[in-house]
């Protein structure tokens, strides 16, 4: 022990955090607050090391004060039940993307001086130094299996159009475009990113002079914007190939198209291949099995159509390991999941390759599963309420993130079935709310004859099975019916630190989950049953749901709201012009509200293509080519226009709050601008929180207490004080 210490002591250390270092929140309240929401840790990443003794993890922490995050670096010995985490790392700047070089080594990026590039340290945390010098941030890397060549992620500056118009004018704040594709989710898109091939060098070192843009003069973005990451790329076991994935379009044609595909590059020869060539959707997240035999990766059969199924699929990869001599056809792609009929989220092979394991919703919640090379999918979890974010093998072992309402991610080993939390984060913070509320799934009929999964939450404190308790708070416990986003997304065991349930739970309200018509989950028929049905079947399903939990004796039915985000905002101004006097308050964040308007407001336009059923005006308006499926609509051709929220803004009548942000072009505010303004032109109370700085979410910290705030103050406002009284 003493001579442990001594060599911490005399190994180089990161710069030492001052007093504005942000590490575990300091927060102890016996209930969940929005400020105690945003501190709590967030794990969202775990890595093996090669010797399967360690896993290396990362922790986010916030601080709500100084309106920012930081992430650190943990290690956690799984030999011992006993071992505690290590925390290798105490800097002010945040740790990102790390990975095991070997069993003594890790890498990661890290920002200095604002310039972000490839470090590399100790597994103590020691003896850290920068391996890479380039012109430009580093936005993610990938080394080969002998660490002998890194793949490197740097951004390419886009390329004016008509440069010469702009001369002489530096301060002119004007863009110019003649091409769909000029802005992109939360950004107007100036640069696009390429992957980088690199030699490394005996000492680790990037070897500047050998990098290679291995998609030169490709006007493409790889890995895929907004949310693609280092999951985009395979390195062959051997190291002389890449497999990534990537939407090879661009303009008008790049916003209609789900067609990413699997390119495999030959690093000797430097010549591309398309692994799947014609017309379908999003190919994403290569994996090759360990013995490089097989080629793994998540397929949609539709182009166009972002939540058609994930299946899991694998492709015979080893024909085509020398170019010189593979077949001229693409391979052969086998589905494993066809006899599965939900989506795959993530996965990984399974340490001896004849079976990979993954994570599906599945019922409400999302365990985890094994498929073979034949098909047979087996699950490894049970069915309590739990959902798994991903899974990974340290050695033989299965381990997996694991979240609930009542908790974010913590690390788990999964044996046999049974599941032993291994990291407690979080514990401390959460051990003194008590009670945060209990929760159950009802089964209820829909009006189609379908059954239908509810998730009811109940107020903290609360137990509906106990009989005093409910006779003593019959109907005055204030009811909320939660709208789901997507349209197509679950309605699981989430975590979130903006659409939390355990913070609802906390403020006194009983909580309506329904597992509507479009969400996953329940097959895949059930899943894309709302695709030009925005206003049908998933509008009666709320109806029902709400309904039947009103038949409670301890609901407050004079008391009752909807709240819902995205698709869970339109939903909200939906049911503003026709929920016959059910609610007395709203609440929309990021909503459609006019679909006519939304339609040619927003920047990738498969999801409105094919979600309305096509455009407004009929496809015979629009280019030829673009669209990748015929109009269609369940009540009748576009009927998602026909029944547009903004069509019954004269039956409106309940205190709506609209919340909408700048940066959102998915859903641009003038949508959450149009609800509010009309709103109030009605002379209905309505409030509009508005954000300058904040995309489709809302991610500053103090900007997320705020939201917090004024969605409590607002509700509290209509559904916690007598009419009489306001």
């Amino acid at each position: 022990m003493a001579t442990s210490l001594l060599l911490d002591a005399c190994a180089p250390k990161a710069e030492a955090p001052d007093a504005d270092y942000i590490g575990r929140s300091s927060i102890r309240t016996n209930k969940l607050t929005p400020e105690l929401l945003q501190e709590l840790g967030k794990i969202q990443d775990i890595q093996p090391s090669p010797d399967g003794t360690r896993l290396l993890y990362p922790v986010t922490y916030t601080s709500v004060s100084q309106n920012k995050s930081n992430t650190e670096l943990f290690t956690l010995d799984v030999t011992s039940w006993t071992a505690e985490p290590r925390n290798i790392t105490h800097t002010n700047a945040s740790e990102r993307g790390a990975v095991w070089l070997d069993n003594d080594n890790i890498a990661f990026l890290w920002t200095q001086d604002g310039h972000t590039q490839l470090w590399r340290m100790r597994a103590d945390g020691s003896e850290r130094r920068q391996i890479s010098h380039t012109d430009r941030d580093i936005e993610g890397f990938v080394f080969s299996p002998d660490r002998s060549q890194v793949l490197l992620v740097m951004t390419l500056p886009v390329q004016r159009i008509d440069s010469a118009l702009f001369e002489g004018l530096d301060k002119t704040t004007g863009r110019l475009e003649d091409e769909m594709n000029y802005r992109h989710w939360d950004s107007f898109v100036n640069d696009y990113p390429h992957p980088y091939l690199a030699q490394v060098s005996a000492d680790g070192e990037v070897n500047n002079e050998s990098i290679i843009d291995i998609m030169e003069g490709e006007p493409y973005e790889c890995p895929m914007r907004p949310f693609g990451g280092t999951e985009a790329f395979a390195w062959s076991p051997d190291g002389k190939q890449i497999v990534y994935s990537c939407r090879k379009e661009t303009g008008t044609t790049y916003a209609f198209s789900t067609r990413s595909s699997l390119y495999l590059y030959d690093i000797q020869s430097r010549q591309t291949i398309d692994l799947h060539p014609g017309d379908h959707g999003y190919d994403t997240n290569p994996a090759y099995s360990p013995d490089g035999h097989w080629l793994a990766f998540q397929s949609m059969e539709r182009n166009g159509y972002e939540s058609d199924k994930n299946r899991l699929c694998i492709i015979d990869i080893a024909p085509y390991s020398n170019f010189q001599s593979m077949p001229a056809a693409a391979p052969a792609i086998t589905d494993l999941t066809r006899s599965y009929d939900n989506s795959v989220n993530s996965f990984v092979w399974r340490p001896d390759g004849q079976a990979l394991t993954f994570t599906s919703y599945d019922g409400g919640i999302a365990p985890i599963f094994d498929v073979d090379l034949q098909g047979k999918v087996q699950r490894l979890t049970d069915y309590s309420p739990h959902d798994y974010a991903m899974a990974c093998y340290c050695s033989n072992r299965l381990y997996a993130l694991r979240h609930d309402w009542h908790s974010p991610n913590e690390i788990y080993s999964i044996t046999n079935g049974a599941a032993i939390q291994l990291s407690h984060e979080n514990d401390e913070l959460l051990a003194p709310l008590g009670d945060m509320g209990k929760f159950k799934s009802r089964m209820m009929r829909c009006t189609n004859g379908d059954s239908m999964l509810v998730w009811v939450a109940y107020p903290a404190g609360f137990d509906p099975d106990s009989l005093p308790q409910v006779e003593a708070c019959r109907g005055s416990i204030p009811t909320l019916l939660y709208c789901q986003g997507g349209p197509e997304s679950a309605v699981s065991q989430f975590w979130s630190t903006r659409w939390n349930i355990a913070i609802m739970q906390a403020n006194g309200y009983a909580i309506v989950l329904p597992n509507r018509h479009g969400v996953p989950g329940f097959g895949q028929a059930f899943n894309e049953q709302i695709a030009g049905d925005f206003a049908g079947q998933c509008m009666r399903d709320y109806f029902t749901a709400i309904d039947e939990v009103a038949k409670e004796p301890w609901c407050d039915t004079s008391h009752l709201g909807a709240i819902g985000a995205s698709f869970g905002g339109y939903s909200v101004y939906w049911l503003a012009g026709h929920h016959e006097k059910r609610f007395k308050a709203l609440i929309a964040h990021c909503g459609i509200f006019n679909c006519e308007s939304m339609y040619g407001e927003t920047e990738e336009m498969w999801f409105a293509d094919w979600d309305y059923g096509g455009s407004y005006f009929g496809q015979d308006g629009l280019q030829p080519g673009l669209c990748h499926t015929p109009r269609r609509g369940k009540g009748g051709v576009n009927a998602c226009y026909t029944d547009s929220p903004h069509k019954s803004i004269t039956k409106w009548d309940t205190p709506i709050l609209v919340i909408h942000n700048e940066h959102d072009y998915r859903i641009p505010v003038t949508q959450g601008m149009q609800a509010f303004n009309l709103a109030r032109m009605r002379g209905i109370p309505a409030r509009f929180l508005y954000f300058p700085d904040e995309c489709h979410w809302v991610t500053k910290p103090q900007n997320a207490v705020l939201w917090q705030r004024v969605f409590f103050d607002w509700l509290d406002r209509y559904l916690k004080v007598d009419d009489k009284q306001k």
